[in-house]
């Protein structure tokens, strides 16, 4: 009997965790009762660092000065180049706003190997308001995004407001894989760490900083020498005292055309930064992936029609969960469209998992680096 049952015992994390998943986002999202942005509405500077083109930058740009905010808005665009192709977008953006506060800093100074992170400290002393907002320059977002943001902040205790993102449009396969890992990964590996521990991070796409909390850890000149700043920044507040909050406004991620190498150097790079950002965890999330759970169960199921039961169950559950998240928390419509792709999205997230543990180099908007034990990183001349 135990023989029989072993191909169902070995999915069984996988199959537990994705329902897990589904109880913490319906127990989070379910939280979400009161009127957004609710209370005061402090004023807030914006920080984007630029670099290059992303798909459709104007608009993406543009939403940030479209907001029902009552509070002042100021945005500080942030580039190291004055060649750079996207300064004419900003300079149309700001005769196109006249009535906002928008500025550029151009400015080469570099304060460490993570570029982006020298942009922001480059723009800083620009910034006049308490509440400091870094979004990145692929981010679009709702008219709602600074009231529902800025509103956490009536709370003295918390120190920073990430937000979950998604991708609602692709352009091809290459990316449908990528963005599909936000709907059947992160957003579900997030919401399951906020039920169960707190927030101890913050999210990249949209980080709300109140002045303070970032004094308390040295400014943006404490990030300047790793690669996932987003994480450190959320982490080293959270070890400073202050709490971290989600808010549930999405924020888009828009994506252009990319072939698929390129998607894989990138997931690459996120999973070998997060081994070395959270190295017990990250190794640990191991048992929970679903492509080695079926793979698995193949193996040493006694035979093919119970190696067959035991990934059918597996894949019905997770192919429920995942247009779950799609339909009804995430409303980004990729799923049941894209839902053929999860098993393969499945097997790239196992193998960018394991090859994260054999090396240490990255690739990051043309530069070559090294990671350091901690998160720290060496550009590769």
């Amino acid at each position: 009997m135990l023989f029989t049952l072993l191909p169902f015992i070995v999915i069984l994390p996988a199959l537990a965790y994705s329902l897990i998943s589904l109880v913490c986002a319906a127990k989070y999202f379910k939280s979400l009762t009161g009127p957004v942005g609710a209370g005061a509405h402090p004023g807030v500077s914006i920080l984007k660092p630029v670099k290059g083109m992303d798909a459709g930058s104007y608009d993406n740009f543009a939403s940030f000065c479209r907001q029902n905010h009552a509070g002042a808005l100021q945005l500080i665009f942030a580039a190291a180049s004055p060649d750079d192709q996207v300064i004419p977008v900003i300079r149309q953006l700001m005769a196109d706003f006249p009535e906002h506060d928008i500025s550029l800093v151009i400015n080469p100074a570099i304060h460490g190997p993570n570029y982006k992170v020298s942009n922001l400290i480059n723009a800083f002393p620009k910034a006049r308001h308490d509440i400091i907002i870094v979004c990145d320059s692929d981010i679009r977002v709702t008219g709602d995004y600074l009231k529902s943001v800025t509103s956490h902040f009536s709370d003295p205790k918390v120190g920073l407001v990430t937000s979950l993102y998604r991708t609602s449009s692709v352009p091809g396969v290459a990316t449908a894989l990528e963005a599909t890992g936000f709907t059947a990964e992160m957003i579900p590996n997030v919401l399951v760490a906020l039920q169960l521990e707190g927030l101890s991070f913050a999210l990249g796409a949209s980080m709300a900083v109140r002045r303070e909390a970032l004094a308390s850890i040295g400014g943006f000149q404490a990030l300047a020498d790793y690669l996932a700043d987003d994480y450190q920044l959320g982490n080293k507040i959270h070890l400073s005292g202050w709490r971290i909050a989600l808010d549930g406004c999405f924020v888009e991620s828009m994506v252009k055309a990319e072939n698929l190498i390129s998607v894989l150097s990138r997931q690459l790079r996120w999973a070998r930064t997060m081994r070395v950002s959270r190295p017990g965890g990250y190794l640990a999330s191991g048992i929970t992936l679903p492509f080695p759970a079926a793979l698995l169960a193949t193996l040493i199921a006694p035979s093919p029609a119970s190696a067959l039961s035991a990934i059918v169950l597996l894949y019905a559950v997770r192919m429920l969960v995942c247009t779950l998240f799609s339909r009804v928390f995430v409303r980004d419509g990729l799923f049941p469209r894209w839902l053929w792709l999860l098993p393969l999205r499945d097997m790239l997230a196992f193998f960018t998992w394991a090859l994260s543990f054999l090396g240490n180099r990255v690739e990051w908007r043309g530069s070559r680096f090294v990671l350091k034990p901690g998160g720290k990183i060496e550009e590769l001349v």
